[in-house]
């Protein structure tokens, strides 16, 4: 219930007392492992009676609360709401008045719905808050559910496509019709409604020869969606480009767009990019969590010592503090939540990503575009001249943007950026690298974070096992015996899909300069080097991070030795 919404209730429940601190903070624990809704495990945790819960979102919101759904609808309201936006905003109809009507919300932290649904109506829209799995299920008696497999909507081929037409045979004016048509739309929507259910955090749609090809990644590795038939390839990808807002009749060079929709009740940011191959255009969609952009630090995850280091660099008037690893280790969800925390009112921040992923008030977001000559660098130049406080920088990419970024440091600036390379101290000598003189990076980079996301063992399904005798060399374990090592893994059960697994957390990798290694810095010392006087120091390696995971019973020794 209310998932998406995690941090909002928490500070809602806070804030009313209406739940005993240190017992809040325990649920959220309890939250982050089990991968359910904070709603759901305060109610089966006993810490809140649901009617008092909704009863408290309705008055935080300004909204009714139905303490009892209605067994009826009342006709003439029913009368005004069709079944797609029933179903697409979780909402059913009340009451009707005249030039308004009142209806009974599953999620009423959407607010982008009621403002679409007046538009949509033509009417004043009132919410009244009711229990979502009751407003779901009045929903369904009145308006019935989407078709629920691929199968029934193959059923229901456009007449088009269902006379055996071939793909390549259909016109852009065909396409662009057929992606206006319910069984395409009704299609996408199931099958996006069934990636956020699933967790994704990407979606793939690639046509081949002889098939279409629907895969989504969950918690970092691909899964198959049910594949619909070839036909619907063409049809598919043109309706996601009208709903990106790209050119359907362009087919032979790359585009990029996004799209803003809601489903199932839930508002979903989606990025998209487009692809041209052999047999038609392969298109990627990043499914973006608008909840993430507002984590708090202390919620990644971090261990203690390394949150209080990065709190510490954030209080600092300058220097760069750089988040590393391989694309979607959770970088720009942590450069934000280091944002949230200096997003006051008497600093001025300025981002420049490729692309803005989260929309943040209070931020000024600049997207770059290469083809209308705004790159990172010249982004970067100007930002300079708005008499900014902190920058952040989605990714230094060349020796161009590294040495302007070292520049605002030494300024008197608070950069924040991320780089690609194996681990903390790799992103000195990738800065070395790209140009910039030991003495300035010596002088301006504050620490370094390096990141990994890997699988969390399903908590529903935990076990003990003996660990991988093969893996152990290869985890500088070699001769610590089954006695010594407690392992843990998922024997697999309904709630993680048979995998063993349930959600990711983070391991991490903390490079603080000092005095000592900012001399090494100054005098061009290499990789091996630097890192050795790290660990001298204190930095704990990101493998052996990873072995504390696997000792807590956390994750396996086989996701560490995949992603360290």
């Amino acid at each position: 219930m209310f998932e998406g919404y995690d941090q909002t209730l928490f500070e809602l429940l806070a804030e009313r007392r209406l739940v005993d601190p240190e017992q809040l903070e325990s649920a959220r624990d309890e939250r982050q492992s089990s991968g359910r809704s904070l709603a759901d495990v305060l109610i089966e945790l006993g810490l809140i009676e649901k009617p008092v819960l909704l009863g408290a979102v309705a008055a935080h919101l300004g909204a009714d609360y139905a303490g009892a759904v209605p067994a009826a609808l009342p006709d003439d309201a029913v009368a005004l709401v069709d079944g797609g936006l029933a179903r697409g905003y979780g909402v059913a109809p009340l009451r009707a008045g005249a030039g308004s009507i009142t209806l009974l919300t599953a999620d009423p932290f959407n607010r982008h719905a009621q403002d679409d649904l007046a538009f949509a109506l033509e009417r004043e829209v009132r919410f009244t808050v009711g229990d979502p799995a009751e407003v779901t299920a009045l929903i369904q008696r009145y308006y019935g559910e989407e078709p629920a497999t691929v199968r029934e909507l193959a059923g229901r081929l456009p007449a088009q496509l269902a006379a055996g037409a071939e793909p390549a045979d259909l016109t852009d004016a065909d396409l662009e019709q057929l992606a206006g048509q319910a069984p395409i739309i009704r299609f996408v929507n199931l099958v996006l409604t069934q990636a956020i259910r699933d967790r994704a955090s990407d979606l793939h749609f690639e046509p081949f020869e002889h098939g279409f090809r629907i895969r989504c990644r969950v918690d970092g590795l691909l899964r198959d969606v049910t594949p619909p038939p070839r036909q619907f390839a063409r049809p598919v990808i043109s309706r996601l480009k009208v709903l990106a807002n790209l050119n359907i009749a362009e087919h032979r060079v790359p585009q990029d767009g996004r799209i803003r929709l809601t489903l199932a009740g839930r508002t979903v940011d989606l990025r998209v990019s487009t692809l041209p191959t052999q047999f038609g255009e392969s298109v990627v969609l990043r499914l973006l969590d608008r909840s993430a952009a507002l984590e708090d630090l202390d919620r990644l995850g971090l261990p203690p010592a390394i949150a209080a280091g990065v709190r510490d660099l954030l209080g600092r008037p300058n220097g760069i503090f750089v988040v590393t690893g391989p694309t979607g280790s959770g970088k720009t969800t942590t450069l934000y939540s280091c944002l949230k925390i200096l997003n006051t009112p008497d600093l001025k921040i300025l981002t420049v990503e490729d692309p803005v992923e989260y929309e943040v008030d209070g931020l000024m977001q600049v997207p770059v575009n290469p083809t209308a000559g705004l790159t990172f660098e010249r982004a970067l130049r100007t930002f300079l001249r708005q008499d900014p406080d902190i920058l952040m920088v989605g990714e230094i990419r060349d020796p161009e943007t590294a040495r302007i970024a070292v520049q605002a440091a030494l300024t008197g600036h608070l950069v924040l950026s991320t780089l690609h390379t194996n681990d903390a101290p790799g992103a000195i000598t990738r800065l070395m690298d790209m140009g910039v003189e030991p003495f300035l990076l010596a002088s301006s980079v504050e620490a370094v974070l390096a990141q990994r996301l890997v699988r969390r063992i399903c908590a529903g399904c935990k076990t003990e096992c003996e660990p991988t005798a093969s893996l152990l060399p290869q985890l500088g374990l070699a001769g610590r015996g089954a006695a010594e090592l407690r392992c843990y893994r998922g024997a697999g059960c309904a709630a993680c899909q048979q995998t063993g697994y349930r959600g990711r957390m983070g391991i991490f990798e903390m490079l603080m300069i000092n005095g000592e290694l900012r001399e090494l810095i100054a005098a061009g010392a290499p990789l091996a080097q630097l890192r050795r006087k790290a660990i001298e120091l204190g930095m704990i390696p990101l493998r052996t991070a990873g072995w504390r995971a696997v000792a807590d019973g956390e994750t396996t020794l086989e996701e560490i030795a995949r992603y360290t």
